[in-house]
């Protein structure tokens, strides 16, 4: 019993060293060095793939700029301002008579504005002078016509312009603010052209009447000097001033 007893320590004691020995084997293996050098390690590997998501992320977002930047406005104005300016050019081609022509304008102030003289007739003096009042007449009728016409634009003018301000203002992208201008400055233009033609149709008239008024004195004068020199002939009845 004695000697099973002492074989039993001394298994405990080999199984005690054995274990401590053991232990000791393996925190010698343990290296904390190389483990902090191995954590270092992965957390810049981790650094790393951050950045790469961050990059990836920030070319996403650029690309998602690009494309807003490349996307066009939703609205365009263009078809109703060029509705708008093909009624002002009708109502400027419609005019009555003497119309806006070189040509015609220098043939009338070569015969019906043509200063007064001896070889005309009593009857071609006064056939002068009844065109020249209906090119003034005419002149006013397209006038008021092109006035109306462009009072006629201005409801059109103002939606245009209300939508086209709230298209710039939600732009999403450059392009679309680009255009959003380009479109409002397309319809200053066109408001621009409106007035030009209204100031054209209005000088029209005035110039008319001007020119009416200088050839009614001028025909006056001849009248009243071939009333005061009466030739062979000379019917005093015929006579009319104009003035």
């Amino acid at each position: 019993m004695r000697r099973l007893a002492l074989l039993a320590a001394a298994g405990t004691v080999a199984l005690v060293l054995g274990v401590t020995v053991s232990a000791r084997a393996q925190w010698i293996v343990f290296d904390p060095n190389n483990y902090a050098q191995n954590v270092l390690t992965a957390a810049r590997e981790l650094q790393q793939i951050n950045n790469q998501i961050t990059s990836l992320q920030n070319e996403a977002q650029m690309l998602v700029n690009q494309a807003k930047n490349l996307a066009n406005l939703p609205y365009s104005s263009l078809q109703q301002l060029q509705s708008s300016i093909q009624r002002t050019q009708q109502l400027l081609a419609q005019a009555q008579r003497i119309a806006y022509d070189v040509q015609q304008i220098d043939r009338a102030f070569s015969t019906s504005y043509a200063p007064a003289t001896n070889s005309q007739s009593n009857q071609l003096l006064i056939s002068n002078a009844q065109s020249r009042w209906q090119n003034s007449y005419a002149a006013t009728q397209d006038a008021l016509r092109v006035q109306a016409g462009i009072v006629s634009n201005l409801d059109t003018n103002r939606t245009q312009t209300s939508a086209l301000v709230t298209s710039s203002q939600g732009a999403s992208g450059a392009l679309q603010a680009t255009q959003a201008g380009n479109q409002i400055l397309a319809l200053n233009a066109q408001q621009l052209a409106d007035l030009t033609a209204v100031v054209t149709a209005q000088g029209r008239m005035q110039s008319l009447e001007a020119a009416q008024r200088a050839a009614a004195q001028d025909q006056g004068r001849e009248q009243l000097r071939r009333f005061l020199t009466p030739g062979p002939g000379y019917q005093s009845s015929n006579v009319q001033m104009f003035h």
